[in-house]
């Protein structure tokens, strides 16, 4: 230490060279240096999306997620499985272990659910996928005095479709507008007058719009998908609906 201490007092120009390369290196690294104030970690959790049209939150898990949480059991890899079953819908996600190869486990799930004997006729194809981490960069509102909210939705829609034009930007999210429904208001007088209950009218909605596949026919040459498409989409479309109808003699 006393011979280092010698040379930098006999040498003093070495040491302002030294503090120098001292200094660059340091401002080269910090400029280099990558910080984010929400990083991204490496995504840990598979989702298998149920689409199930017409099925009761009971009949999604019976049907479809029971049968692929007993496939999941035993996979080596898979640290926990968490499932939610809605109305036409269901979930489940796959949590991986600590240290495990995303896209590999990816595969071992999919070659699980694909083991899976027979599903519900009508239910569309299942999609599984690793649930991707993405960073949140910009949120912004629209709002607007006495403006409806179908116009406030439709200007977002706008400002959505020149936002994804931008180079750089990979996802945008709108939220706070309600899902648009059909209304059907009846008038009481008028069921009474035809003996109509309400029940009545809900089963032929129900029944006037109907989304279901009832299986394929295969030919030498082609295959045909047989599929019920009946659903209505706009308010107008149900207008004249018919109730109830009688044949008279």
């Amino acid at each position: 230490m006393r011979n280092i201490i010698s040379y930098f007092i006999k040498y003093h120009v070495a040491v302002d060279v030294f503090v120098l390369a001292f200094m660059a290196f340091g401002i080269f690294g910090a400029l280099s240096l990558k910080s984010s104030y929400f990083p991204l970690t490496d995504s840990k959790n598979i989702t298998i999306a149920i689409t199930y049209p017409g099925a009761s939150p009971q009949e999604v898990e019976e049907g479809i997620v029971l049968q692929i949480e007993d496939n999941l059991k035993g996979l080596e890899g898979v640290d926990r499985v968490t499932s939610t079953a809605r109305e036409n819908s269901g979930v489940i996600n796959v949590e991986i272990e600590k240290g495990r190869d995303i896209d590999f486990m990816l595969l071992e799930v999919k070659n699980a659910v694909d083991r899976v004997p027979t599903f519900p006729t009508g239910m569309e194809p299942l999609i599984v996928s690793k649930l991707e981490v993405v960073r949140e960069t910009i949120t912004f509102a629209v709002s607007g005095e006495n403006i409806p909210l179908a116009t406030l939705k439709q200007i977002g829609r706008q400002v959505e479709n020149e936002l994804r034009a931008i180079e750089g930007i990979s996802q945008i999210e709108m939220s706070g507008y309600p899902l648009e429904e059909i209304e059907i208001a009846v008038n009481e007088n008028n069921l009474l007058a035809y003996d109509i209950s309400f029940s009545e009218v809900s089963q032929a909605v129900a029944n006037a719009n109907i989304l279901v596949t009832g299986g394929n026919i295969k030919t030498d040459a082609e295959e045909y998908l047989i599929r019920a498409n009946n659903r209505s989409y706009y308010g107008d479309e149900l207008s004249n609906m018919v109730i109830r109808a009688r044949t008279f003699r």
